[in-house]
């Protein structure tokens, strides 16, 4: 049947990649997955919790299967962004276990429920969902998140893939130097002011 087709290819993209995600820490210190590493503050381990938290509003009280854990409330404006960085009194094994218990209560309600079982969603402007709909928008945001988390990591150490089997670590440091310089000749080709003078009135 084409809905249970459709809902398995989305939660094993979705599960894909939140192993992704995890992927992106491994080998790093504590300082590199905490600190801020754009003008806004976006870190790695905040990307990960801010995710669990994702997960578990969407797969959670959206569906009346409110995780069993505190969450921020929704319309606190107060909290809002605390769920993307990490305080020193949580560790990463801390982020990354409450991830992976989102993820099962994610993967628990999405088992449970037919894709077109009816949620509702008290901040979207049309707030009445299905299944489907919260499916392609957790799936829509974990993959945003994991293209921020690879351009972070290639940032810190060069480090770029999905997962290990595809790390992008077939080319060296020379080869990267000179595909930067040839990006770079171009960019600059791009933007030679023109010779031309403007025609008279």
């Amino acid at each position: 049947m084409i809905d249970e087709f459709a809902k398995e290819y989305l939660h094993s993209d979705l599960r894909r990649l939140r192993e992704t995600m995890l992927w992106k820490l491994d080998g790093l210190s504590e300082y590199d997955v905490r600190r801020p590493l754009t003008s806004t503050g976006t870190n790695l381990l905040g990307l990960v919790k801010h995710l669990s938290v994702c997960e578990s509003r969407y797969f959670g009280e959206v569906f009346d299967r409110p995780f069993p854990e505190p969450l921020p409330r929704w319309d606190d404006l107060g909290a809002r962004g605390f769920d993307m960085w990490v305080t020193e009194q949580e560790t990463r094994e801390d982020i990354i276990d409450r991830y992976r218990r989102a993820w099962e209560h994610s993967d628990t309600t999405i088992s449970a429920l037919a894709i077109d079982s009816p949620g509702h969603v008290p901040w979207w402007p049309r707030p009445d969902v299905k299944l489907f709909n919260i499916l392609v928008h957790v799936l829509r945001e974990t993959s945003r998140h994991a293209g921020h988390a690879d351009i972070l990591r290639e940032h810190l150490d060069g480090s770029t893939g999905t997962s290990a089997e595809y790390a992008n670590s077939e080319r060296d440091a020379a080869f990267w130097e000179a595909r930067c310089e040839a990006i770079e000749r171009a960019a600059k080709a791009a933007v030679v002011p023109s010779t031309r003078t403007a025609e008279p009135d």
